[in-house]
């Protein structure tokens, strides 16, 4: 069986020296910790994310108040830090210019309170930041209510015209802790062009369980996170490995019920070369969502869900468990230890800490059964380094899930590595549905290998490299011929 292929290898740069995505947080900060401590995690990869605005919110659990206040106490805290980061990376802003962007919503709850409400500074903030001339787009980071930003739009519909309206929407990207007031719905009716991802969801937390977020650290509350390690989301780990290091880490509380169940929402954020927020259905640290229309919705958005017989879903499987969570918690030990080393960064030395290491990722040869078919990939990442010095450990592994959900088919390769090493040959254009055979295998098969290069710095850090391979087939190769006409 030949198969003619073509691909695409995704070269991110580790440590970029400038920030590769801006981002607006809506927060309802001061309901209970998690949001605080989700702040600290963020103002850590200030050098990689570009801070827009700090915004507090109401929600559902929050409803007449907002507490900038709190916000502002931990940016003190990273301005006392920032100069020692400075010494381990570009690009750190200072504390007083991450202050200046923090303000407030309408100190109210949902769509209600926006009747007779001025333009709140929050919405005023997300505008202006929408506004810049800047070619990226502008992420917006819902930890609580999204009231905020159905006033931004809202005002920008009333007045403006409808083309500069589309291009406003255009410009924006939503990332929601699930609906945590009643805006949500709202905005994803009015707004149908923008960008959306969330767990459609009543306000009260009765599905949160199910929520792909909850994967950041919900095992033992949600009790949804069969086969996780949960050690390094434990209170004790982070007694150790942050609260204990210096100003920043002393603004980190102990959680109530989970661990910064916010941070999905941004971490997919973080250039790791594994991430690609744009395409939310090829997995990450924040998560791997498909595009459909839930039930209730006017519209598609990235969500959960899919069809389990194609098995094209939101779910991986993983370590025997297959479940959205797990497109969070299989990459644990590598978001933690990265944040650890980062909180390091806050008051050691360049040389008494560590750093991640540089993939390099090149292709080695293409055996060619025959003018354009393409049969055997090898990969070679030997030219990787480390800036510590530090050893490096090379892992290879199908993503048989990522690019799921767009309409695509997912095909199927065999990684057979050693090393720094790995040679890829084509399995199958299309990956087996619950009875194969029955559904035609049309257009080209996705199929994504992710090189992890981890170092034994302590904490040891992982970065990554993504490949991407498109696979066609010629007619009459499938074991079922007859489904495929020539």
């Amino acid at each position: 069986m030949r198969f003619r292929g073509a691909w695409l290898a995704l070269a991110l740069i580790a440590a970029p020296a400038l920030a590769q995505h801006r981002v607006v947080v809506l927060t309802d900060i001061g309901n209970e910790p998690d949001d605080q401590m989700s702040l600290v995690r963020l103002l850590l990869y200030a050098n990689e994310i570009d801070i827009e605005a700090l915004v507090a919110t109401t929600s559902t659990w929050q409803r007449s108040k907002v507490s900038p206040e709190i916000i502002r106490q931990v940016v003190a805290a990273y301005g006392k830090v920032q100069p020692n980061l400075m010494l381990h990376a570009r690009g750190w802003p200072t504390g007083a210019e991450i202050d200046a962007r923090i303000s407030s919503g309408v100190a109210a709850y949902g769509m209600a309170a926006l009747e007779k409400a001025p333009l709140s500074d929050g919405a005023k903030a997300l505008i202006a930041a929408a506004d810049k001339a800047d070619s990226r787009p502008l992420w917006v980071s819902v930890w609580g209510g999204a009231n905020t930003l159905a006033q931004a739009l809202n005002h920008v519909r009333t007045t403006r015209s409808a083309t500069a309206m589309a291009a406003f929407v255009a410009k924006l990207r939503v990332y929601s802790i699930s609906d945590q007031d009643d805006a949500g719905p709202w905005i994803r009716r009015e707004f149908p062009g923008l960008f959306y991802i969330a767990k459609p969801s009543p306000p009260d937390g009765a599905e949160y369980a199910s929520a792909t977020w909850t994967g950041i650290s919900g095992d033992k509350f949600y009790r949804n996170g069969a086969g996780a390690d949960f050690r390094t989301v434990s209170n004790a780990w982070l007694d150790e490995n942050i609260r204990s290091k210096g100003p920043l880490g002393k603004a980190y509380p102990k959680y109530m019920f989970i661990m910064e169940g916010d941070t999905p929402a941004f971490l997919g954020l973080i250039p790791n070369g594994l991430n690609e927020p744009n395409s939310p259905h090829w997995g990450g640290w924040g998560g791997r969502y498909v595009m459909r229309q839930p039930y209730g919705e006017a519209r598609p958005l990235w969500t959960q869900g899919g069809d389990s017989f194609t098995r094209i879903t939101s779910a991986d499987d993983l370590n025997g468990a297959v479940s959205d969570q797990a497109t969070i918690w299989r990459w644990r030990e590598a978001f933690q230890h990265d944040f650890a080393a980062r909180m390091d960064w806050t008051v050691k030395p360049f040389k008494a800490a560590n750093h991640p290491p540089i993939p390099e990722l090149s292709v080695r040869s293409m055996k060619l059964a025959a003018k354009g078919d393409v049969q055997e990939v090898m990969l070679d990442a030997s030219g990787s380094k480390d800036p510590d010095g530090n050893m490096l450990r090379f892992t290879w592994f199908a993503y048989p899930e990522a690019g799921g959900g767009t309409g695509a088919e997912l095909a199927e390769l065999n990684v057979e590595a050693s090393g720094p090493s790995a040679r890829l040959t084509v399995k199958s254009r299309c990956r087996k549905a619950w009875i194969d055979g029955m559904i035609p295998c049309k257009g080209t098969g996705t199929a994504h290998v992710v090189l992890a290069v981890t170092d034994n710095g302590t904490p040891a850090l992982t970065r990554y490299r993504r490949y991407v391979y498109a696979v066609n087939m010629p007619v009459n190769t499938h074991p079922n011929p007859e489904l495929f006409p020539k």
